[in-house]
């Protein structure tokens, strides 16, 4: 298991509607092979910034499953130009 991690940064003002359409693209993430779980969570001193933490089988399940799909299309139509700047995503393995 690999977790995917994310920290987004959403224009301001944008948070509602970040949200609304992250509800909507949940269902596209959590459809792909190997997708295990997600959560995201919203920073508590910065309210436009976002933490995105999801669980895969493998990391090819994510950086090849899931964004060389014909899905993934539409979870960057959803999401993306919410964004700036642009997320890092980084992807770690358990330790411990």
């Amino acid at each position: 298991m690999i977790l995917e991690a994310a920290m987004l940064q959403v224009k301001p003002g944008m948070e509602e509607d970040f949200e609304e359409a992250f509800r909507k693209a949940s269902g596209i993430i959590s459809s792909m092979r190997g997708y295990i779980t997600h959560e995201l969570q919203r920073c508590m001193e910065e309210q436009e910034k976002y933490l995105l933490l999801v669980k895969w089988e493998t990391l090819e399940d994510h950086t090849v499953g899931f964004r060389e799909s014909i899905e993934y299309q539409e979870w960057k139509k959803l999401l993306h130009h919410f964004y700036d700047p642009f997320p890092i995503v980084e992807h770690f393995e358990k330790v411990l």
